[in-house]
């Protein structure tokens, strides 16, 4: 059961990370931000790179720790934890100030997929630590 709920929360959280990559172009971004302001453009284009790279990699790890023989269960519980400790940010986030608050539907869709994969990591987490606690 841990495999497959870190699998999923991995699939998604790689996922959001490619897609992340391409929203800018998408969305248009930069026709927002003056073109003299070439730091700003930078510095967006530097955080978004950074944060898709952080899902991608986060969700490769944590899938990594799933699967290998004999992996530690100390480094399984701090990749967890971290991840956990992300994505509870990123809903928090969408609770203060929401994104997609154009259609509701959006928004709080975003809302519920962040809990899901947050769940996805934090039910294995428990479950990790209430074994290592034994």
């Amino acid at each position: 059961m841990n495999r497959l709920l870190v699998t999923i929360g991995s699939s998604l959280s790689i996922g959001f990370g490619i897609w992340h990559l391409f929203v800018p172009r998408i969305w248009d971004w930069y026709s927002y931000i003056d073109p003299r302001a070439t730091e700003l453009v930078l510095a967006v284009r530097a955080i978004n790179l950074f944060f898709s790279l952080s899902l991608i990699l986060f969700g490769s790890m944590n899938l990594f720790l799933a699967f290998i023989p004999n992996a530690s269960k100390e480094a399984a519980i701090v990749v967890l934890s971290a991840t956990v400790l992300l994505w509870l940010s990123r809903i928090i986030m969408q609770l203060l100030y929401p994104q997609g608050s154009v259609h509701s539907l959006l928004q709080y869709g975003m809302l519920c997929v962040f809990i899901i994969v947050m769940c996805c990591y934090a039910i294995p987490l428990f479950k990790l630590v209430a074994i290592k606690g034994n």
